[in-house]
């Protein structure tokens, strides 16, 4: 009958996907790996039965996790300014999860100096990059990092520099076109007639110029002849939305991170040496405690950042503190205390002084006044900023109001200033790059009694990596920022230049900071020697100190904090040895 046929039929489909199901499971090795586990835990049954088989043992087989979706978004950063912040969701266990995100920080390279109308024409460049990265971010980079292995960062980076290079290219043909539809337009606009052909043929010479004379424009000022100072180099052109580059990148190591389940240090580690270290040296921070002011009234241009290196005897707790109590002791020496506790950008204490001899010995006094001594329990950073300092126009550094250097001056000044003052340790940024004559001198004479570092006088990072040299080949070290389309190979691979140069790594925040702690990670991973975070104020900058202060005690505890090194100048000084023989 119908129905009997209907049942058989019925049946017969039932076996068939009995058989199928069978088959699937016996090829996935199902029953094999229940029967397993299952023996395993009976003699020791755990209380979360379906807990223990999902969490600890059928996840090792599951398939690993993939990027399916990257969120750009503008957020504000720790200045009021807009940056970007990246989100990374992946695919795991078949469900759609957000991992984590990053936020970029980024580096204005506006002077304090600057006209309101560049202020102005900065702050509408930024949003507009921000808004491009956002759009990069949620539309193409999205597209094309779907399906990736997070933990393949090489890949990842890889493809992103591939992207970032095919915008410059796109950039560049609209530069081009833009060029030739104004010279076209120039063209029609010309007419061409005998009087005004020859007119345009021999200008008139002007006034009070000899015939045959020259004059240099750096920077759009006139320097006269008897200064031939080298130019200003010009800055790194910033391709308008570069900071997805970077910002996906960071993303995306932290995602390979959590995924891995190691921190991000040590996960950076394992990027860097193929393998995870058994020890790791924490960096030494770099605390600042004073910003002084180019354009304040008081005399004093030669010094942008005061920094004080914490001893190396005790652990980097002890060592904030005590950073903590000598600028308390600093305010309460101030004359002015009222005005004088402006917080900077850096998050330190905003002053200005009439002399560099004012500032130290007024920093002695506050060591000494706690039974601290400098050079011997702590140590002395200054950031020079020699790059804000030269008058164009007369061609030298002006270091006090109305008093100014040439760049030999300038060397044979820091010569002195160390002799003068030994626990001074470290000088950032003492000349500009331009003076390349000079850092050789400087390095030749200082090189063995202090490091000499280059922040924004180090070859721009992208010429570093392709380079490979910096343009002060004998400084102790460079600053590297995390910025614009600069990813974690890149920072990986220019750690790894220096290091083969024997120069000394220093991973420094950037001037408008975010409260992602991303860059503290790094550093401790990388290896690098120094971390300037800036001062011990605003929430961004401490939550960085918290994060090193935290991994210093994971280290510790898990008995892989090696002891930091000793700030000893002899490798420089046998190195600078063997360069002048």
């Amino acid at each position: 009958s119908r129905p009997e046929a209907g049942g058989e039929r019925g049946k017969g489909e039932r076996r068939r996907l009995r058989q199928e199901a069978a088959e699937y499971y016996r090829g996935l090795r199902v029953p094999e790996r229940m029967e397993e586990v299952l023996n395993a835990l009976f003699p020791l049954p755990p209380q979360d039965l379906y807990g223990e088989l999902v969490a600890n043992y059928f996840s090792k087989f599951s398939k690993a996790p993939v990027i399916c979706k990257l969120v750009g978004r503008k957020v504000i950063d720790g200045v009021g300014e807009p940056t970007l912040e990246v989100e990374i969701y992946c695919t795991v266990k078949n469900y759609e999860k957000r991992i984590c995100s990053s936020v970029m920080a980024t580096h204005s390279q506006i002077p304090e100096n600057a006209l309101p109308e560049t202020i102005e024409a900065d702050e509408r460049e930024r949003n507009e990059s921000v808004y491009t990265a956002v759009e990069w971010v949620c539309d193409s980079l999205n597209t094309m990092l779907r399906d990736l292995d997070p933990t393949d960062q090489c890949q990842a980076d890889k493809m992103l520099g591939e992207y970032f290079a095919e915008k410059v290219e796109e950039r560049k043909e609209i530069e081009r076109q833009e060029k030739e539809m104004r010279e076209e337009e120039e063209s029609a606009k010309v007419t061409t007639s005998p009087a005004s052909a020859h007119s345009a043929a021999t200008p008139k010479q002007k006034k009070g110029r000899k015939s045959g004379s020259t004059l240099l424009c750096v920077v759009g000022k006139k320097v006269s002849e008897d200064t031939p100072i080298p130019p200003a180099e010009p800055a790194e052109p910033v391709l308008c939305g570069s900071l997805a580059i970077g910002g996906a990148s960071l993303a995306i190591a932290k995602a390979g991170a959590t995924i891995s389940r190691v921190p991000l240090y040590l996960y950076t580690a394992l990027l860097k040496h193929k393998e995870t270290p058994k020890e790791i040296t924490l960096p030494l921070p770099m605390v600042t405690v004073l910003y002084c002011e180019k354009n304040s009234p008081t005399k004093l241009k030669l010094v942008k950042e005061v920094m004080l290196i914490p001893p190396i005897t005790v652990v980097s707790f002890q060592g904030i503190e005590i950073v903590l109590e000598i600028q308390k002791e600093i305010t309460r020496k101030m004359e002015s205390p009222g005005p004088l506790k402006r917080i900077s950008h850096l998050g330190c204490l905003i002053t200005g002084y009439d002399s560099l001899e004012q500032l130290l010995l007024q920093l002695q006094a506050a060591c000494n006044s706690l039974g601290l001594e400098l050079g011997t329990d702590l140590y002395l950073a200054i950031n020079c900023a020699a790059h804000e300092l030269m008058d164009y126009d007369k061609g030298k550094y002006e270091i006090l109001t109305g008093t100014f250097k040439t760049p030999d001056e300038m060397v044979a000044m820091y010569v002195e200033m160390i002799k003068n003052f030994p626990f001074i340790t470290a000088l950032i940024d003492p000349l500009r790059k331009e003076d390349r004559d000079q850092w050789s001198s400087i390095c030749r004479a200082l090189g063995s009694k202090c490091f000499l570092i280059a922040e924004d006088a180090a070859t721009q990072i992208s010429k570093l990596k392709t380079d490979q040299n910096i343009n002060t080949a004998m400084c102790s070290g460079v600053v590297l920022k995390y910025i614009n389309q600069t990813t974690v190979s890149e920072l990986i691979e220019l750690t790894a230049i220096l290091d083969g140069q024997k120069h000394i790594s220093i991973l420094g925040s950037p001037d408008r900071e975010s409260s992602d702690e991303s860059l503290v990670d790094l550093a401790v991973g990388l290896g690098a020697r120094f971390l300037k975070l800036g001062g011990l104020s605003r929430g961004e900058r401490v939550a960085k100190y918290n994060r090193l202060l935290a991994i210093e005690e994971e280290l510790a505890a898990n008995g892989a904090l090696r002891t930091s090194f000793f700030l000893t100048f002899q490798a420089w000084k046998m190195k600078n040895e063997l360069i002048r023989h």
